[in-house]
C-alpha cells in the first residue's frame, strides 16, 4: 500500500508544470547573470510592478522570473511573465504594444524600440531592456531574446480568433483582448477587439466566442434587456441605443457574438458589411 501511495505522489509531482516555481534562465556570453530576485507570484507581484499589477493579475498572471546580465557598467534586464494560457499572454502583451514599434520575427509576435525587446510566445510574456546605446550591447539584447524564445514552450502563433477580423480597413497591430466587463457589462467577457477606419469613420469591432450557442444567446438577451429591448424570434441583428456606449450594433450566430461601436445609427450598412464577413 505504501508503495502505491509513494508512486502516486511521484506521478503527481512529475505532472506539475516544468516552471511552477523555478526557471533556469539562459546564460549570455561575456555577461554575468545575476538572479537575486525572488520568484514573483500573485501575492507579491505588487512588490515588483506596483500599480500595474492589477492588469497582469486580471489576465491570469501565474509567476514572474527576473534576472540581470552585467558586463562592467552595461546591464540587460530580463523579465519572464507566465500567464494561465496563450490568450491571456497575448492580452497583456497587446495592452503594452504600439503600432508604431519595430516588429520583427520572434515568438508569436514581438518588437524592438529604444533598447527594449518585448514579445509573447505560448503562455509567456517576455520583456528585455537595456539603457545602453552601444551596438554590441544591443546585439547581446537580441541574442538573449532569441535564447529565451527557444527555451520557452508553447504555440508561436497569434490567437486563432484574430483571423476572423476582416482585413479591409483594419488598423494593423491594434488588436487587443478584453478579459472581463466588455463595454462595462459584467456578463460580457473574453472579447477580442480590433480598430477600423472606413473613409473618415473610425470604429471598433468586438468578437466574443462563448462556450456554447446557448450562452451567446443568453448574453445577447441580457444586453438587449439592459437597453429595454427584447430579442425577436429569428432575428439576430440589432441596433442598440446603449446609455453608456452610444450606438452599438449587435449580432450573433451560434457561439459567436459581434459588437460594433463608433458608428452612427444611419451607418448600418457599414456594420452589416463587417458583421456578415465575420459571421458568414
Amino acid at each position: 500500500m505504501k508503495r502505491k501511495i509513494v508512486a502516486g505522489i511521484i506521478l503527481a509531482f512529475l505532472a506539475l508544470p516544468v516552471f511552477s516555481q523555478e526557471m533556469i534562465l539562459p546564460e549570455l556570453k561575456g555577461f554575468k547573470k545575476l538572479s537575486n530576485y525572488p520568484v514573483f507570484v500573485p501575492d507579491n507581484l505588487w512588490d515588483f510592478i506596483n500599480g500595474a499589477a492589477d492588469t497582469y493579475l486580471a489576465l491570469g498572471f501565474v509567476d514572474l522570473h527576473v534576472a540581470e546580465y552585467k558586463k562592467g557598467k552595461e546591464v540587460i534586464k530580463l523579465e519572464v511573465y507566465r500567464h494561465s494560457d496563450h490568450i491571456n499572454a497575448f492580452g497583456i502583451y497587446a495592452s503594452e504594444r504600439s503600432p508604431s514599434y519595430d516588429y520583427f520575427n520572434i515568438g508569436s509576435q514581438g518588437y524592438r524600440v529604444e533598447g527594449v525587446i518585448n514579445f509573447f510566445t505560448g503562455n509567456y510574456y517576455v520583456k528585455l531592456r537595456t539603457y545602453s546605446e552601444k551596438p554590441k550591447t544591443i546585439q547581446a539584447l537580441e541574442t538573449l531574446a532569441k535564447r529565451v524564445e527557444t527555451m520557452l514552450e508553447g504555440e508561436k502563433k497569434m490567437p486563432e480568433i484574430l483571423s476572423l477580423f476582416p482585413d479591409e480597413g483594419k488598423k494593423p497591430d491594434e488588436e487587443t483582448y478584453v478579459n472581463e466587463s466588455v463595454l462595462g457589462y459584467s456578463y460580457l467577457n473574453r472579447a477580442f477587439k480590433a480598430n477600423y477606419q472606413s473613409g473618415n469613420d473610425n470604429f471598433s469591432i468586438y468578437i466574443i466566442k462563448s462556450p456554447s450557442a446557448e450562452l451567446t444567446l443568453n448574453s445577447a438577451k441580457r444586453y438587449l434587456s439592459s437597453a429595454n429591448m427584447e430579442a425577436t424570434e429569428g432575428e439576430s441583428r440589432y441596433v442598440v441605443a446603449d446609455g453608456y456606449n452610444g450606438t452599438v450594433f449587435l449580432a450573433w450566430n451560434g457561439d459567436l457574438m459581434v459588437l460594433i461601436t463608433g458608428l452612427a445609427k444611419d451607418q448600418a450598412d457599414i456594420a452589416d458589411k463587417y458583421t456578415s464577413l465575420i459571421l458568414r
